[in-house]
């Protein structure tokens, strides 16, 4: 029997809230939609780190970002780390990879890195184990604009495009499965880069006429609660960037039919993280930066995630929450390829089959960079916590951490304010922390003391 063939579409800094299927009035993404009108949704998806390069090793590994090293960005994929590239091609898949890459580059944070392949072709030893077809800048962003740029092939040839920059990364796709030619089953794995900011010039880039066309937005609660940061002047053009890669989800699942094998190929949508649009990390706890994401609030965290084929049919919707960690480990077992312990999280076909008796309903989320945070998610509540006078550019975690925010849902849905010192909630924060304790110690092999503050400790602080 022939193996499926998997689709892993995922974009860049896309809040959940801009789909349809989440609730978005505009029709910003009406593929995606009926994607999960056929197939599974997963209506609480969480990203497990909250920074582009820390969640791609997470995406290609199974492990947390802690486990490989690659805790921030600039920071390589060490050579000899096994991938799903690498389990998919020992059991017979053709691997394809275009767009971001962001795992070869290897530095200091905003320095020029001591390896560097942001602008260069990354040799085939930092592609993750993907030896086949490859159009893939490692940082997309440096080498493009949202209208035209270049990435590099398989032989480290420069492939110049022209266009919006969503649209040539699915041309790029779309040439792949037209020179798919062969009996094996392929994986491929379209890492657009939209709607994430363009670093130079300092905003968001969607397709010409985005601000006309989506000004009748509604801005998202949380955001209008907190004054909307850059939103207020940004987010048609996010929405027009978002609605680029809804269209070419599109495109691709076309050319799928068109090629006579989207009944035997499963879909994935997600994204690696969301956007706060500058109204987080605004606190005395910063240390280190931000920007747009990199902390543990909805707005960064949560995330769209669809999946269809096989056993992800019929509409769905999954309200269990789930961790985008888990992806690498149901990629994984889509191929029949079972991993056991040796990834993190779960595989969510268990969740489809309805087995949800032995899970606890709560995800588990490291931050890096502003701080050193983590953080711990259920139903009801948001706990996080964060490692004094320590760097999140420098330290990839902490023996000792002290309270940094908690939200009560059930009463505070846009996480606006912080109950972590309020003595009504004691208990419940007491039993998070010891939850959260064991998450670390869990994922880190580390036990660490975790205080309401760090007066005791005042050489950490």
């Amino acid at each position: 029997m022939k193996k499926p063939n998997i689709v892993f579409y995922f974009s860049d800094q896309q809040r959940y809230d801009t789909c349809g299927c989440y609730g978005q009035d505009l029709p910003i993404t009406p593929h995606l939609d009926d994607l999960a009108k056929e197939g599974v949704q997963f209506e609480y998806a969480f990203s497990p780190q909250p920074v582009c390069g820390p969640c791609r090793a997470i995406f290609q590994t199974g492990l947390y970002a802690t486990t490989t090293g690659c805790f921030r960005n600039s920071k390589a994929l060490p050579k000899g780390t096994k991938t799903i590239a690498h389990y998919l091609q020992d059991n017979g898949y053709e691997t394809a990879y275009v767009g971001k890459w962001h795992l070869a580059s290897e530095g200091e944070m905003e320095q020029k890195p001591t390896q560097d392949y942001q602008k260069t072709a990354i040799p085939p030893e930092f592609r993750g184990g993907y030896n086949g077809f490859w159009r893939v800048s490692d940082v997309l962003e440096f080498t493009s604009d949202g209208f035209g740029g270049y990435v590099f092939d398989e032989h480290m040839n420069r492939c110049e495009f022209s266009g919006y920059r969503a649209d040539c990364m699915a041309d790029y796709a779309l040439e792949f499965l037209d020179g798919h030619d062969t009996d094996k089953p392929f994986f491929l794995t379209v890492s657009q880069i939209e709607p994430h900011h363009q670093n130079d010039a300092h905003h968001y880039q969607g397709p010409k006429g985005s601000k006309e066309k989506y000004k009748d937005y509604l801005l998202p609660e949380d955001l209008k609660a907190l004054g909307g940061g850059d939103a207020v002047q940004e987010y048609p053009d996010y929405l027009g960037a978002c609605a680029k890669v809804d269209e070419n989800l599109g495109r691709l699942i076309e050319k799928l039919k068109e090629k006579g094998v989207y009944e035997d190929t499963y879909i994935i949508f997600t994204s690696d993280h969301g956007s706060h649009f500058r109204t987080r990390n605004r606190d005395d706890h910063l240390n280190g930066f931000d920007d747009y994401k990199r902390t543990a609030h909805d707005a960064a965290l949560r995330v769209p995630l669809v999946i269809h084929g096989g056993k992800y049919i019929g509409g769905k919707v999954i309200e269990e929450l789930v961790s985008t960690g888990s992806i690498a480990k149901t990629i994984l077992s889509m191929a029949g390829i079972e991993i056991g312990n040796a990834m993190i999280c779960e595989d969510l076909t268990t969740l489809v089959d309805g087995d949800t008796s032995e899970r606890a309903n709560e995800v588990y989320a490291q931050i890096s960079e502003s701080r050193v945070g983590r953080a711990i998610r259920t139903e009801r509540y948001l706990y996080a916590v964060y490692a004094p006078n320590r760097d999140g550019g420098l330290y990839p975690s902490s023996d000792y951490y002290v309270d940094d925010y908690m939200h009560d849902l059930s009463n505070d849905p846009h996480q606006l304010t912080n109950i972590v010192d309020d003595n009504e909630y004691l208990h419940a924060k007491l039993e998070l922390r010891e939850r959260l304790k064991a998450w670390i110690l869990n994922s880190e092999q580390k036990e660490v003391t975790i205080e309401d503050d760090c007066k005791e400790r005042p050489s950490d602080c």
